[in-house]
């Protein structure tokens, strides 16, 4: 992978883990009644799950892509495609803020079993990559190289975004209530999802 496809990954990752989802309110609302230790180990555990679904995404991509050869440049341009679709959706969410509830203590393993079990009960996330990773990622040339940069790239996107609602659940209930918080993540992640989505079908 070139420098400007890392970087281009790390930052649409990045925007991706700011919009609250399942995964990031597991994590606020466990770091919020047990504390910010326990909220580390879910973001562990998410990120298991995550892995799994990265590296299903890229060997199976990879296989198609060697396949069918140059016709694979076209899901390049549906990925494109897909992420302006995400960038308005965004856009047009109303946020109504997020509920946090207290949960009893539990052990680290029962976080992080509970962290991968988020992330793979949602096989959207699957379908995600899939169509996500051809706009990046030349997957007619991957390598173990590029394997191993990604998942740290995700572990980078997905883990400090993570780690960071966590210190912030664990010290101020009011930021993940409040909707025009919640508003502003998704205005601001739509927008500049949306504009990465124009700029690869610009082939910029």
């Amino acid at each position: 992978m070139l420098l400007q496809q890392v970087i281009a990954l790390f930052f649409t990752m990045l925007i991706l883990a700011i919009v609250p989802g399942p995964a990031v309110f597991a994590v606020v609302s466990r770091s919020f009644s047990n504390g910010f230790n326990h909220g580390t180990a879910i973001t562990f555990g998410v990120l298991l799950g995550d892995f799994i679904y990265i590296l299903l995404a890229l060997f199976g991509l990879s296989a198609i892509a060697n396949a069918m050869g140059p016709t694979f440049e076209l899901i390049k341009y549906a990925s494109a495609l897909y992420l302006c679709w995400l960038g308005v959706s965004m856009l047009r969410n109303t946020a109504k803020g997020v509920q946090l509830a207290t949960t009893p203590k539990v052990s680290q393993l029962k976080n992080i079993i509970t962290g991968t079990a988020i992330a793979l009960g949602n096989p959207k996330a699957l379908i995600f990559y899939v169509s996500f990773f051809p706009a990046f990622v030349p997957m007619n040339q991957v390598d173990v190289t590029d394997v191993i940069i990604i998942l740290a790239t995700a572990t980078l996107a997905f883990g400090s975004v993570n780690l960071t609602y966590a210190y912030l659940a664990s010290s101020a209930k009011h930021v993940f209530t409040s909707p025009n918080a919640v508003t502003i993540i998704n205005r601001t992640a739509g927008s500049i999802m949306l504009i990465a989505g124009v700029l690869i079908v610009l082939n910029i």
